[in-house]
């Protein structure tokens, strides 16, 4: 385990920039990563609320609340669920953890936790529960048996959903049906509501919401039963969220994309073939321009020669990038032993022909994955991405806001491009207000990055209370009707304790892929 960065020549990589959050990779869970076997594309969303925002965190807890768990903690909770750490970007709001099957982001009073394939992520929720009590001294409360821990926090509010699988049976632990999940949810959580949202028949997603103020189900035992210490929190603890989110330049929404069947074309993007012949052309691209620029700004060697040690010490920065360090630019001005002299001296690097971080880094720039949210209007966004063999791509971008003093969002991006079972996913809690478009715009821009041929949008977002007759969600809604190259096939809206939700499903005008393959039809 080590703390590094990205060469600065790999784009938008993490380290790229100056001022970058600590960036941590984890050499040995990336040996040997193999995408060839990873057909469930369709991922497991969990978000864990410990509180209402980072600004009020019960008096107990820890100040850092779940930012201060060692990562070594949370990999052993990771175990549990079956997925290892890549790599990891921290920042003061949030950490943010490139996982070998998605991701996971943990701020100070909220986890997230998104897992595809045949992981067993709700296995790790009582872990969580644990973590949050013993190390960020959460409220908490002595836990029933069958939870499978001795003590779990209390949490505030808790999200699980996901979509439809699409190879059900070969699915593990709790997650072999809709049902077994909604029960080992109840078994942890009293008052819990479940929700199928779309058509039984057709694509569809799943729901399941505590309340706030969420009350963990008693221990079994009379005799070692404990008070449970409900949240009661006073009502300017209660309204700190809505004023944090207003003084923060944001609401609290999460915009979410599931796209299957992507065009074959789009999908080749994501092939580590393809990706290092990208990464081998912008190489030598960018070698050749630098041999140009050297000539004509700086003249021949021996004009150098005989300027000052400052053009002598440019003329070696441009140079040293392009052969060994061990020749000296300098010792010989004969056209053999240029530097300069041929494209075919260059030595590619071997991180561009192999999967890892380095070709995520290209993926993502030449998709145009990294322009979602630019870095002319997010100066100091960081992008952590990863390239799989033979195929398949992971990113994690973390978005602080412009505006000073704002809230840190983040986006995850997740490619299963195979085509027997495409799918990618888009998710971002970056407000729709700060980006100065319309969510429809940000919609449309991932949709061509992938050009799926059909795909479900879910828009999760908090109720403004001074909009009372039509939320701002559903008013979203009316502005997502029209995708370009789309039509709208199915909408949903639900109106749910503190939040709207909205769900769409697309499918494109040129698709003759037949019905959907749902995998999963029953609850």
């Amino acid at each position: 385990m080590v703390n590094t960065g990205i060469p600065n020549n790999y784009t938008a990589s993490p380290s790229s920039f100056s001022g970058t959050p600590l960036l941590t990779i984890n050499r040995e869970a990336t040996i040997d990563l193999d995408s060839t076997n990873s057909f469930e594309g369709p991922e497991k969303l969990l978000e864990v609320w410990f509180s209402a925002s980072a600004h009020s965190l019960p008096e107990a807890s820890t100040p850092g609340g779940l930012k201060i768990v060692p990562s070594e903690i949370w990999k052993e909770m990771l175990d549990l669920v079956n997925c290892k750490v890549l790599s990891i970007v921290e920042s003061e709001d949030v950490d943010a953890y490139l996982l070998s099957e998605s991701s996971m982001f943990v701020f100070p009073h909220k986890l997230i936790l998104k897992t595809c394939g045949t992981t067993t992520l709700l296995s790790g929720l009582p872990k969580i529960l644990e973590i949050a009590a013993l190390v960020a001294k959460f409220p908490h409360s002595l836990a029933n048996a069958t939870r499978g821990t001795a003590t779990a926090a209390i949490p505030y509010r808790v999200f699980y959903s996901r979509k439809n699988f699409l190879f059900p049976d070969r699915q593990r632990g709790p997650h072999r049906s809709w049902r077994n999940e909604v029960s080992s949810l109840d078994r942890l959580f009293l008052g819990g509501s479940a929700y199928m949202i779309g058509k039984m028949n057709g694509e569809h997603w799943y729901l399941y919401l505590t309340e706030p103020n969420t009350m963990l189900t008693p221990p079994a035992t009379p005799e070692r039963e404990q008070p449970i210490k409900v949240l009661d929190l006073p009502e300017s603890r209660l309204t700190a969220k809505a004023r944090s989110m207003e003084e923060n330049d944001g609401q609290d929404e999460t915009l979410e994309l599931l796209m299957t069947d992507l065009d074959p074309q789009n999908a080749k993007q994501f092939y580590l073939d393809h990706a290092s012949a990208v990464a081998e052309g912008q190489y030598f691209q960018q070698a050749h321009e630098a041999r140009v620029d050297a000539r004509k700004h700086l003249g021949s060697i021996n004009d150098v020669e005989k300027g000052g040690e400052a053009e002598r010490n440019e003329v070696r920065d441009l140079a040293g990038r392009f052969c060994d360090d061990s020749v000296d630019i300098f010792s010989n001005t004969s056209d053999d032993n240029s530097p300069f002299a041929s494209d075919d001296e260059l030595t590619f690097p071997q991180e561009l022909t192999t999967e890892g971080h380095a070709l995520g880094t290209v993926v993502s720039d030449s998709s145009g994955l990294s322009a979602v949210y630019p870095s002319s209007k997010y100066p100091d966004a960081r992008i952590d991405a990863y390239l799989f063999t033979p195929c398949g791509f992971s990113a994690n971008g973390v978005i602080p806001s412009p505006n000073a003093g704002g809230s840190t969002h983040y986006f995850t991006v997740h490619v299963t491009p195979e085509p027997h079972c495409s799918y990618a996913s888009f998710e971002t809690n970056v407000p729709a207000s700060q980006t100065g478009r319309e969510t429809a715009e940000v919609i449309q821009q991932v949709v061509e990055i992938f050009k799926p041929g059909r795909f479900s949008v879910t828009l999760f977002e908090a109720k403004d209370p001074a909009d009372e007759d039509v939320g701002i969600a559903k008013k979203k809604a009316n502005k997502m009707e029209i995708i370009k190259g789309y039509r709208r096939v199915d909408r949903i809206v639900h109106d749910l304790e503190g939040y709207e939700l909205v769900f769409k499903y697309y499918e494109r005008f040129d698709w003759e892929g037949g019905a959907p393959r749902l995998g999963e039809v029953s609850f």
